[in-house]
C-alpha cells in the first residue's frame, strides 16, 4: 500500500497540487459559509454538504479531466497479425502527440477482446480483456508521431478477436 502511494505521488504534476488546494481553500469556504449561516438550517445543511461533495469529487474527477486534456495523445492500430508457428500476435501502431506539451514517457497499452456475432455481446465482451500488453514509449515531443510495435505473447485464443490501443502519458 505505502509504494502506491508513493507512485501515485511521484506522478503528480503542478496542476494536480493547484487543483487540491483550491478544492480544499473551496471546501473550507462552504464550511465556513454553512457555520455562519446556521440560522438558516437547510441552506447551512446543503453548503456543508456541498463543500464535502466538493472535497471528494472535485479533485477526483478535476484530475481525470485535466490529465487528458494537458496530455491528450492519439493512438490508431497500424496493422496487426496472429504468427502462425509462435503463439503471439504483433500489433503495429501510431501514438501521436496532439497536446501543448512534451511527453516524458508513455504507457502504450494493447487490449485484446472476443468477439461474437451479437452487438449486445460484442458491447459487454470490450470489457472482458482476454491478454494486455503494454510498452513505454521515451520522449515524444509535442505534435510528433512515433510508430510503435507489441508483440502480444502468449496468444492462445482462436477464435475471433479485437485489439484496442491506448495511451497514458505524462
Amino acid at each position: 500500500m505505502k509504494s502506491k502511494i508513493e507512485a501515485f505521488l511521484d506522478t503528480l504534476i503542478m496542476y494536480d497540487y493547484i487543483l487540491f488546494g483550491a478544492s480544499f481553500v473551496l471546501f473550507i469556504l462552504f464550511i465556513i459559509l454553512g457555520i455562519v449561516l446556521r440560522k438558516k438550517m437547510l441552506l447551512a445543511i446543503i453548503l456543508i454538504l456541498l463543500g464535502f461533495s466538493i472535497l471528494i469529487v472535485a479533485p477526483t474527477i478535476g484530475r481525470i479531466q485535466m490529465h487528458n486534456f494537458l496530455f491528450s495523445n492519439t493512438t490508431t492500430l497500424s496493422s496487426q497479425k496472429k504468427l502462425e508457428f509462435t503463439e503471439a500476435i504483433v500489433v503495429k501502431g501510431t501514438l501521436t502527440n496532439t497536446s501543448r506539451f512534451n511527453f516524458e514517457s508513455c504507457r502504450i497499452i494493447a487490449n485484446v477482446h472476443k468477439m461474437s456475432n451479437n452487438t449486445l455481446k460484442n458491447y459487454i465482451l470490450q470489457f472482458k480483456t482476454i491478454k494486455k500488453m503494454s510498452i513505454i514509449e521515451k520522449d515524444i515531443a509535442k505534435g510528433k508521431s512515433v510508430d510503435f510495435k507489441i508483440i502480444v505473447e502468449p496468444f492462445r485464443y482462436s477464435g475471433d478477436y479485437n485489439i484496442t490501443l491506448g495511451a497514458k502519458c505524462k
